[in-house]
């Protein structure tokens, strides 16, 4: 916040002083490794605010950027004629002005004003020059992110260097957030150099269960691009409903959703992967496959087994149908199973551009495949249910790398105790495996297999734990209890995962050097049993602008301590300035909380 009630006299000093840090700042010297294509080395003084005082700065970046320097806290006016200056790109030049319109009238009014000097006298910020250096990266895996923004004290310049757009995006989001007050300012005599630290970074939303109107998954795109996130993992079929109109197949909508007002249609798509592009937003559809298929019978009841079935018809769990209500496999021994499949590969391929395509393949339900007669012939004649699998895995896999498409798999379909594939199944070149259990034993076990991995351990990763079940009918709640029971109405992946477990979460937990470089990053997920568009926003922010940080530049001080501590008073500001974007992201602490830095902190600061 910058305040002018002062009159200045033309004979006072040419700065007007908001307020000046006092005390001494820890200063020590960092060497970059050499940047690709930029071959230089930087040897650069960094001056961190210590953490009580972290938001005394006027550089409150999320995620926090890899390296900043900013030597002196002054800044300066934007003019009121700003621009930004770049080459024309189809999904830059819409992002670029976005940005414009943000910075020139946001004018965000921090929590605790910065301690810094604006200079009333200095020539304003005229023009944000973008130079990228290869504007024919595509939007895909591994695309290069890395930028560097550079704004000097003297010149009415600034300047943002990028290997591709993607970069030139994230380095947009940043100036964007240095940008402050009425009139608008921006720290000056700083420079930033940014990349991350994982290539793959997203969200997964269920669809299915619940229904999310397009304009949630936008303001869902928009939020992740703030936060540097950069796959939006769309779950978009089940059990419960099938929203994706397929064109080739379109009986699976019409009869398999929940109504013709809540169904996907390929203008639909069309839509939510442009916003994506112009937000560097990759968006990877799932359909998930054999299992969680029940809507699939609506159309095609001869292919899915035990559909529209309870799903726990007896005492004994051996004779559950479903992981939870909503039963139905789709028939790997029907050839008709394939047909209709393959329509729904084929023409997802072409509605969504991104490279990566999720099979699902998780939970595997041994008494639903056994409760279709003709499976259970197959296995009295000595067949199995991996057999089974494999012969689905088999029968479509191949088929989507024909389509040039790397195929992404929940863990199950090789750790499964039960019914999994040979790894032969799996072309490790081909394959990407998604994990969800055990946490980072299980993505030790994917690793040591040779295979890619996206964590998502649900221990750490579940947007969704911690609300109990959601079963009706339930027996166990009829006796009267103390409530001392932590487990009366507990849901399998309790409790709530509060924004520090995940901030606190290394995904290469365990792993050799080499092992580490096969996760290629991790994914929260919001499954939504009890979750629907009302509650969307809360659910996921600031929650997951956490993954997002940690995944970026990760969560450990240059000291190598876990910085969650110092991370509080930054993600309490972020969080407030998302809400005044239109997020409705939950408070993490009272306000008081904010205005008194340290005060709530578990262990008092010196």
């Amino acid at each position: 916040m910058i305040s002018t009630a002062t009159p200045t006299k033309p004979k006072q000093k040419k700065a007007i002083e908001m307020r000046i840090c006092e005390g001494k700042k820890s200063m020590f010297q960092v060497f970059v490794l050499p940047i690709p294509k930029f071959a230089i080395i930087l040897c650069l003084t960094l001056i961190f605010p210590p953490p009580a005082a972290s938001l005394k700065s006027a550089v409150n970046v999320w995620p926090k950027p890899r390296l900043v320097s900013w030597p002196r806290p002054l800044a300066k006016f934007l003019s009121a004629n700003f621009t930004i200056d770049s080459s024309y790109h189809q999904h830059l030049t819409p992002a670029i002005n976005r940005y414009l319109g943000l910075v020139r009238t946001e004018h965000y009014h921090p929590l605790i004003t910065p301690f810094v000097i604006v200079s009333a006298s200095a020539p304003p910020l005229q023009t944000l020059s973008i130079n990228v250096i290869d504007l024919a990266v595509p939007l895909q895996h591994v695309a290069n992110e890395t930028y560097s923004l550079s704004i000097s004290e003297a010149g009415e310049t600034a300047y943002l260097t990028a290997e591709t757009a993607w970069g030139a995006m994230r380095g947009l989001e940043t100036f964007s957030q240095l940008v402050w007050g009425n009139p608008p300012a921006v720290p000056v005599g700083l420079y930033i150099w940014d990349a991350p630290l994982f290539a793959h970074r997203g969200i997964m939303l269920d669809t299915s269960r619940n229904y999310y109107r397009v304009e949630d998954i936008l303001r869902t795109i928009e939020a992740m691009s703030a936060n540097k996130l950069n796959v939006f993992h769309w779950h978009i079929t089940d059990s419960h409903s099938f929203p994706l109109m397929v064109p080739s197949e379109p009986e699976l909508a019409a009869k398999g959703s929940y109504g013709p007002d809540m169904i996907y249609s390929p203008s639909d798509v069309a839509k939510i992967v442009q916003f994506g592009m112009e937000h560097g937003v990759r968006v990877l559809p799932e359909i998930d496959s054999p299992g969680h298929t029940g809507s699939w019978a609506e159309a095609y009841p001869e292919i899915v087994a035990c559909a529209n079935m309870f799903w726990l018809p007896g005492s004994n769990g051996a004779d559950q149908l479903a992981a939870e209500p909503g039963t139905g496999h789709l028939n790997p021994l029907n050839q008709k199973t394939y047909e209709v499949l393959k329509n729904v590969i084929r023409d997802a391929s072409n509605m969504f551009t991104e490279t990566f395509y999720h099979g699902g393949a998780d939970e595997i339900i041994p008494g639903c495949w056994k409760a279709d007669p003709t499976i259970r012939s197959f296995l009295s004649n000595g067949g199995t249910l991996s057999q089974l699998l494999e012969k689905f895995i088999n029968s479509t896999l191949p088929y989507i790398i024909s389509l040039n498409r790397t195929v992404v798999y929940w863990e199950d379909v090789l750790l499964n105790d039960v019914v999994k594939v040979d790894s032969s199944f799996l072309p490790r070149e081909h394959t990407i495996l998604q994990t969800w259990n055990n946490g980072s034993n299980n993505t030790k076990k994917i690793v040591e297999a040779g295979y890619r991995t996206i964590v998502s351990s649900s221990e750490f990763y579940y947007l969704d734990c911690g609300h109990r079940d959601f079963l009706g009918n339930d027996s166990r709640y009829d006796p009267q209890t103390t409530g001392q029971d932590s487990k009366e109405g507990a849901s399998w992946c309790d409790p709530f995962k509060t924004w520090q477990t995940i901030y606190n979460y290394d995904i290469t937990f365990g792993l050799s050097e080499d092992e580490a470089k096969l996760v290629i990053g991790g994914e929260v997920a919001l499954w939504s049993e009890q979750a629907d568009p009302t509650v969307l926003d809360g659910r996921l922010w600031p929650r997951t602008s956490a993954m997002a940080e940690t995944l970026w530049s990760g969560n450990r001080n240059e000291a190598g301590r876990k910085r969650s501590g110092e991370a509080t008073d930054r993600l309490n500001e972020w969080r407030y300035r998302m809400v005044s974007r239109g997020v409705k992201a939950e408070p993490i602490q009272p306000l008081w909380c904010i205005r008194n830095p340290g005060m709530c902190n578990a262990v008092q600061s010196f």
